[in-house]
C-alpha cells in the first residue's frame, strides 16, 4: 500500500544560488518550507517517507523526517542508496551527518552495491515506485535526475509536490 508513502528528490547544493551555505536566508527560508511540507503530508496520513539520500535536499527532508519522528513514533524513514560509497567524495562534515541519518533510519536499500552505469536512475525510480506522492525542490529545469524523478513521477501518475527553491 503507497498512499500513505512519500519519496523525495531534489537538487544537489552546487544547484542552488547559495550553494554549500547553509547559513544563507534562502537556504533557511526552503528547509524550513520542506519541513511544513513533510509535517503537512504526516498530518494526511503519511507515514513512510523515502530518501535517496544525496547531498542537499534529499538529506534536509530526511532531518525533517527525523525530526518529526522524535514525537510521531509511526513515522519511518526509509534511506535508497543508489550504491554502497555515494558518500565517498563528499566532505568530512557531510559524510558524517550521512551516516548517522543512515544510522537512525528504519530501513537502508541499495540498489546497486557499486557504481555502475544507471545506478542513481535506479534509485531514482525505486523512490518514485514506492510511494504515491514525490515532494521535489525543483527549480524547473529539463534536464538532470530531479527533472527526470519529477518526469516519471507524473508519467506513473503521482501526486506531485514542488518546492522551487530559486
Amino acid at each position: 500500500m503507497i498512499e500513505n508513502r512519500c519519496a523525495f528528490t531534489g537538487h544537489r547544493p552546487k544547484k542552488f544560488p547559495w550553494g554549500y551555505n547553509e547559513a544563507d536566508a534562502r537556504c533557511v527560508a526552503l528547509k524550513k518550507a520542506l519541513a511544513a511540507e513533510i509535517a503537512k503530508l504526516v498530518d494526511t496520513g503519511c507515514t513512510d517517507f523515502y530518501s535517496g539520500m544525496a547531498e542537499g535536499a534529499d538529506t534536509w527532508a530526511a532531518i525533517a523526517v527525523l525530526a518529526l519522528k522524535k514525537e510521531n513514533h509511526a513515522l519511518k524513514l526509509h534511506c535508497v542508496l543508489p550504491y554502497e560509497e555515494q558518500a565517498d567524495g563528499w566532505s568530512a562534515s557531510a559524510r558524517e551527518l550521512y551516516f548517522s541519518i543512515l544510522e537512525q533510519a528504519d530501513e537502508v536499500v541499495y540498489v546497486s552495491r557499486e557504481h555502475r552505469e544507471g545506478c542513481m536512475l535506479k534509485r531514482n525510480r525505486y523512490l518514485v515506485n514506492h510511494a504515491a506522492c514525490l515532494l521535489a525542490v525543483y527549480n524547473g529545469e529539463w534536464r538532470g535526475g530531479t527533472a527526470m524523478t519529477v518526469r516519471y513521477a507524473q508519467k506513473l501518475g503521482r501526486k506531485i509536490i514542488v518546492l522551487d527553491p530559486t
